[in-house]
C-alpha cells in the first residue's frame, strides 16, 4: 500500500485516470455491484490499515462536530461548552461546528483522537467506503483518494479488475 506522505503525488499523477473509470462506472456499472466491490475492499484492506498511523484524513480536513454533541464532546475533555466552542470551534453555515484548524484540533501524536467515543460520526465513517450508493458520490471518492491510501488502493483494485473483465469479454481471433 502506498505510504501516507506520499498519497497526494500518486493521486495527482491518477485523477485523470480515475475520471475516466468514474465515467466508466456511471455509464456501465451496476450500483449494488459497486457497492459490493467498495464493501468487499473496504473489509478487506481496513482489516489490516492502521489508521492512526496515517490520519492524513485528519491532517487535510477540518472535523465536523454537530450542535447536539457540544455538551458531550466538552464533558469528555473536562471543560464547558462554552470553553469547548471558543478553543476549537467555528460555526460553519448549516448551524453546526467545524475545528478551527488543520490539523484537526483533536490530533494527538500517537494518532488518536482526543475525543475517543465521542469522535464525530463523520469521522467514524470516513472514508464512506463502506457505505450504500457509492457510484452517486464518485467526486468525493476521488478526492479522498488523494488523502487516504486505503481509498487509492481501492480505485486501483477496482480499475484491474474492470479491466479484466473487459478483456475476457473481448472474442479470441
Amino acid at each position: 500500500m502506498i505510504r501516507p506522505d506520499r498519497i497526494q503525488e500518486a493521486a495527482n499523477k491518477k485523477e485523470n485516470e480515475n475520471f475516466r473509470f468514474r465515467t466508466f462506472l456511471k455509464r456501465y456499472g451496476d450500483e449494488e455491484e459497486v457497492d459490493r466491490q467498495f464493501l468487499r475492499l473496504h473489509e478487506e484492506l481496513f482489516a489490516d490499515y492502521d489508521c492512526s498511523k496515517c490520519r492524513n484524513c485528519c491532517k487535510m480536513y477540518r472535523g465536523c462536530i454537530p450542535k447536539k454533541d457540544i455538551k458531550k464532546d466538552a464533558a469528555h475533555l473536562g471543560i464547558s461548552p462554552e470553553q469547548f466552542v471558543d478553543f476549537f470551534l467555528e460555526e460553519d453555515p448549516g448551524g453546526d461546528y467545524q475545528t478551527k484548524h488543520m490539523p484537526c484540533d483533536f490530533l494527538q501524536e500517537d494518532g488518536g483522537c482526543r475525543l475517543g467515543d465521542c469522535k464525530p460520526e463523520s469521522c467514524k465513517k470516513y472514508p464512506y467506503t463502506d457505505q450504500p450508493e457509492r457510484l452517486w458520490s464518485m467526486l468525493s471518492l476521488i478526492e479522498a483518494a488523494g488523502v487516504c491510501p486505503v481509498v487509492y488502493e481501492m480505485f486501483e483494485r477496482l480499475k484491474k479488475e474492470y479491466k479484466q473483465r473487459r478483456k475476457q469479454k473481448m472474442p479470441v481471433k
